[in-house]
């Protein structure tokens, strides 16, 4: 079943792509392992960025949850250290999820992080000075600034332009099928 699913997942998600993502297999012959790369939404801290994170599917999946974790280094109230997303969707897993609730919700998370259970306690301080300022304690800001800016080389050495304002970044980014049906 998971290699079916997954399969028309990943079909329905090139044609009909969710504004703001790429997604390739990390290998052709592995439908377990994807790669996601991630554009920071306008008009947020995050615009102008380029992340990228691993979604792993289990053997059992849609019946299991996947793993998403994020290998652009993120300062976040729900991503650990390591990358890990901490992120409500996922636990408890419901099979009739699937890899387009998760990206929006993950998307959702990067705009409004949930500070009630942070995977990270101290960008969850530095963030609720931020937010509880409107914006006057810039350290938060400052930290994922820096972390936009550095996503730039990993862009162009990928190829890919960034979004920067609604109008592109609302167009759908198609990933050529290699499927000749």
């Amino acid at each position: 079943i998971s290699q079916k699913a997954l399969m028309l997942e990943l079909k329905s998600l090139q044609e009909e792509p969710v504004e703001g993502f790429r997604i390739t297999l990390v290998d052709e012959s592995d439908l377990y392992n994807w790669e996601v790369a991630i554009f920071g939404p306008p008009n947020t801290l995050y615009e102008g960025g380029y992340f990228k994170a691993h979604i792993k599917f289990p053997i059992d999946y849609p019946y299991s949850p996947p793993t998403f974790r994020f290998l652009t280094k993120m300062w976040h109230p729900n991503i650990y250290e390591n990358g890990d997303v901490c992120i409500s969707i996922l636990h408890p897993w419901n099979p009739t999820q699937n890899v387009r609730t998760i990206l929006l919700s993950v998307i959702s998370l990067l705009n409004e992080p949930n500070t009630f259970s942070p995977a990270n306690m101290d960008a969850s301080v530095m963030f609720r000075k931020w937010r509880d300022s409107k914006g006057k304690d810039k350290e938060y800001a400052e930290i994922i600034r820096k972390q936009v800016s550095a996503t730039k080389d990993e862009a162009e050495k990928d190829g890919v332009k960034v979004p920067t304002t609604l109008a592109e970044y609302c167009i759908k980014t198609k990933v050529p099928s290699n499927d000749n049906s």
